[in-house]
């Protein structure tokens, strides 16, 4: 796994090597050295394993299971560590294929989940934009990352996904953007055009709650880096090199007060259709 720049994903790492230590050290290796001496590695190896600076594979968790006398624990030192695996996947890796595999990766996530609590700084969410915007998104995104160009493809799946997840009358969307995500330009005025237009629809509906933070609102939270949470339980943090999924309870916590206190700053119904009107009405 790739050093990661979030706390949440170190300290796990960290955790599962402390726990691996603790193990060799139940099995009768009061040292690192006479351990790596047991199985065959360096020293360094193991403090590496055990300081979560390295991740362990699947081998090395075999290693200290068997060697420490303790293969009853391989199973949940496997799941452990793929779940910290997962916490943090970086952007390069996701779209090696291009996007079209991530669209549908997706879709059992969106069709699991009943209530969606989203935050956006830049960019219309995925689940509320038209196949033309996210076709035009998906194509910078490509050109960023030198990727397969499937942006057209991409878009469609994205479009089918919305399509039998956000008009679902039986789930709940709590959406809130930055007005700045309203007047940032992706496509040309039609695509931007089409694109708010479709906005100020979908707030009318019942199941979604579309706030909008004005540009000179009195901050009480400070900008954050665009986040989902999918029913209080799993949190996706998109940073600018890699997605981090956070489902610890007291983490998912602190994104949703976070979530909480962004909609308190944000406007509502009449006046957060007013912001986006005016965000049509700039681009001519």
């Amino acid at each position: 796994m790739a050093t990661s720049p979030f706390p949440a994903v170190e300290e796990a790492r960290r955790s599962l090597g402390v726990r691996l230590r603790d193990l060799r050290r139940a099995g009768g290796f009061k040292t690192a050295r006479a351990f790596a001496a047991r199985v065959g590695w360096s020293e360094s190896k193991v403090s590496r394993i055990e300081h979560g600076i390295t991740s362990p594979s699947e081998d090395d968790l075999r290693a200290y299971t068997e060697h420490s006398g303790a293969q009853q624990d391989y199973e949940d030192l496997v799941a452990t560590a793929s779940s910290i695996q997962e916490m943090y996947v970086e952007w390069k890796r996701v779209f090696a294929n291009g996007l079209t595999p991530v669209q549908e990766a997706a879709l059992p996530r969106y069709e699991r989940t009943r209530h969606f609590r989203i935050y956006e700084p830049g960019v219309i969410p995925g689940l509320l934009q038209t196949p033309a915007y996210a076709q035009a998104l998906m194509g910078r995104i490509i050109d960023f990352w030198g990727i397969p160009d499937d942006a057209e493809q991409a878009a469609e799946v994205r479009a089918v996904r919305k399509a039998g997840v956000l008009r679902d009358a039986g789930r709940q969307f709590g959406v809130v953007v930055e007005e700045t995500a309203l007047r940032a330009r992706f496509g040309d005025t039609e695509t931007m055009a089409g694109q708010l237009g479709h906005l100020m629809t979908i707030s009318l509906w019942q199941q979604v709650s579309l706030g909008v933070i004005p540009m000179g609102a009195q901050r009480i939270m400070w900008p954050n880096e665009g986040f989902w949470i999918y029913d209080g339980e799993r949190v996706l943090i998109e940073l600018a090199s890699a997605e981090v999924t956070l489902t610890q309870p007291s983490e998912v916590a602190t994104y949703e007060r976070i979530h909480a206190e962004l909609a308190r700053i944000a406007v509502h119904g009449k006046a957060a259709r007013a912001l986006i009107a005016d965000a049509i009405n700039a681009l001519e």
